[in-house]
């Protein structure tokens, strides 16, 4: 594709009036990397990391199989993110399909929402780390600093909170597991494994306290 080919595209593509088919393509693009966006800009790393630890402390290998758990980390975060992602659509994707405003503008607008989601729930020791890891002048305002770093310092947050809550979900199956060992060795049923005893009573205890509820919703609170 020749210089003039490129600049050519990109005036279509910027320009309000551009055609519905390069506004399309460009939506599709957008797509291929909502994943990554979905990933680091929003709480879906926090759910699945938390959901996955669950799993680990209840003894389960894979159920619910890994695609469950994803699915409801993505059932959640859009739940969550609902707030943000109607300011989104209001403000960037729908002036943008009607030929309101050009691609750049309609990134800056919807940028900003989830700009202001990150910095609301970021920490600021994790956003420090992410502005020295940039090797970058400390800003006057959180608002002057990169997006990349914002992303940066959103996900050592979401990172570190995650593996917080996950202790707290995993260390009383634990302390669990040690109860039956004891209980086992104390009767004198050593050549018994532990978790044959330990992994229905601790699937029972789960169910008869609505588990998954509470953790669900002690998940959505963490982040309002």
């Amino acid at each position: 594709m020749t210089p003039e080919t490129m600049d050519t595209v990109a005036m279509m593509v910027s320009d309000p009036s551009a055609p519905t088919a390069v506004r399309m393509v460009v939506v599709l693009t957008a797509l291929a990397v909502l994943p990554g966006l979905v990933m680091l800009m929003t709480p879906f790393v926090r759910f699945v990391i938390v959901l996955s630890m669950a799993r680990q402390a209840l003894g389960l290998q894979q159920s619910p199989p890994n695609q469950v758990l994803v699915a409801l980390a993505l059932v959640l975060t859009a739940a969550v993110m609902q707030p943000t992602i109607a300011i989104v659509d209001q403000t960037a994707i729908q002036p943008y399909l009607a030929g309101e405003v050009d691609t750049t503008t309609a990134l800056t607008n919807g940028l900003a929402p989830m700009r202001g989601f990150m910095l609301e729930h970021v920490r600021r020791d994790d956003l420090w780390s992410a502005i020295r890891i940039a090797r970058i002048a400390r800003p006057a305002t959180v608002e002057d600093l990169p997006s990349s770093v914002i992303v940066t310092g959103y996900v050592l947050s979401e990172l570190r909170s995650a593996f917080v809550i996950g202790v707290k979900v995993y260390v009383p199956f634990v302390v669990l597991d040690l109860v039956v060992a004891s209980v086992l060795l104390g009767t004198g049923m050593m050549m018994l494994p532990p978790v044959v005893v330990s992994l229905p009573v601790k699937l029972l205890v789960f169910v008869l306290m609505d588990g998954w509820t509470l953790l669900l919703t002690g998940l959505a609170r963490s982040v309002q």
